[in-house]
């Protein structure tokens, strides 16, 4: 059952598996405060003893922002197994970006402001992607940036797209790690 509750009521999930950086938790903060109307659409899920099981992360973030009450959806006969397979699935992120889509169609700042962090920082070189330059280049060990002509890239982008992997994931396939 949704409803709206004092804040103080809900109870933070101590076997919460789940955990945000600081950085990811300031951008939630600022998503909260700037559009609340969301927490109404995407309630924090509880059980039958006010216990999270899932939006632990939101939980915080409301406090944080200030929020004196919170939109809940109580689950009701849940088995205690129920409950723990519903704490993971609920985290678990199935579905993967059209980076095309997005790159074309949304506001880059927009999209960052929001808590999705594509084509900027030191870690992507956007404006040099497509020049005929190495083809690899590491940077801090922990990036790798390939550079291609476009109708390489579209290729490669719709191999992906068929392989239906991540591309970090063909790499490292790729490479044997």
């Amino acid at each position: 059952m949704k409803q709206a509750v004092n804040i103080n009521e809900v109870k933070e999930n101590d076997l919460n598996p789940r955990y945000i950086n600081e950085s990811k938790f300031n951008q939630l903060v600022k998503s909260l405060k700037s559009f609340p109307k969301m927490l109404e659409k995407r309630p924090i899920i509880v059980d039958e003893n006010m216990v999270i099981l899932g939006g632990n992360m939101r939980l915080r973030a409301c406090k944080e922002a200030g929020m004196k009450t919170v939109w809940i959806d109580k689950t009701e006969d849940w088995t205690e197994e129920e409950k723990q397979e519903f704490i993971i699935k609920d985290n678990v992120n199935f579905g993967d970006w059209d980076w095309d889509i997005l790159a074309n169609d949304w506001d880059n700042e927009l999209l960052n402001d929001w808590g999705l962090q594509v084509w900027q920082g030191e870690d992507v070189d956007i404006d040099n992607l497509f020049e005929d330059t190495e083809d690899l280049n590491i940077k801090n060990n922990s990036s790798l940036i390939l550079k291609y002509e476009e109708e390489e890239y579209l290729t490669i982008q719709e191999k992906i797209k068929e392989l239906g992997k991540k591309p970090e994931e063909i790499f490292r396939q790729a490479v044997g790690l």
